[in-house]
């Protein structure tokens, strides 16, 4: 479970994110949509405990990220828009010193760094430097780093960026598993497609904050919108050019 009481980050005079409430709960995949500087990134960083808010609170499986913060960080998984990895260290290395921060090691997680890099294909460069890995390959070893500790909730910016078609069927088909069983996503994606066809609910952020929010019929009544596709929600509610302003665009 994810809760965000009031949940707000400001930069000096600008604020990035506005009192956020939002709770997801165990048992759903959950989108956050918005266009670029919406406040997306920042929150899934404040969730994270990557960025400290300047107020309200961040709770993860009932746990107060600002209390108890490495219990609750203990509780997730984390996979950035930017796959970052310690070039000098070998693919088995990197998930094996990420195991280490959550306090895991020996042969239970050999056995599943074994699993996650066969999973995604990367079994033969296990023993390779990450200097020598491709982009796809690098988001996939993250994507691996973030679920090596069993996590009971996974956030995952831009899941799809860098992978392949093949890779990103299998990381739709991991997240849709990892809720069926009980665990909790919240995933921010610039794919209206993969959020339509994925999330149970979806979040729409414009200015930090929440436009509208719900499953696609709850958006539809909400913004009187009939049977409108998430694109037309989207665009109506973060502010999508015309048919006639863009023909305006092109008129001599």
């Amino acid at each position: 479970m994810i809760e965000l009481t009031d949940l707000t980050k400001r930069y000096g005079k600008f604020t990035a994110v506005d009192g956020i409430n939002l709770t997801i709960p165990r048992g759903e995949l959950y989108g956050l949509l918005g266009p670029n500087g919406a406040g997306k990134t920042t929150t899934m960083r404040m969730i994270a405990g990557i960025l400290r808010p300047t107020s309200g609170r961040v709770r993860i499986s009932g746990i107060d990220l600002q209390d108890n913060p490495l219990v609750a960080k203990n509780k997730l998984g984390f996979i950035p828009d930017r796959p970052f990895v310690y070039d000098k260290l070998t693919g088995a290395e990197f998930l094996r010193f990420v195991a280490g921060l959550y306090g895991q090691g020996g042969p239970e997680i050999e056995r599943r760094i074994d699993e996650l890099l066969e999973l995604f294909e990367l079994g033969p460069w296990k023993d390779e430097l990450t200097e020598s890995y491709s982009h796809g390959m690098r988001q996939k070893l993250i994507i691996s780093s973030a679920l090596v500790h069993r996590p009971e909730v996974i956030v995952v910016d831009e899941p799809m960026v860098g992978l392949d078609p093949k890779s990103a069927r299998l990381l739709k088909d991991l997240l849709r598993e990892f809720v069926t069983r009980g665990g909790t996503v919240l995933m921010s994606t610039h794919t209206l497609e993969i959020a339509e066809g994925m999330c149970d609910r979806i979040a729409i952020v414009q200015g930090g904050r929440i436009a509208a929010a719900g499953t696609m019929d709850e958006l539809r009544y909400q913004t009187s919108s009939g049977g409108a596709s998430l694109e037309e929600l989207f665009l109506k509610l973060t502010g999508g050019l015309s048919e006639r302003e863009l023909s305006d665009l092109f008129e001599r």
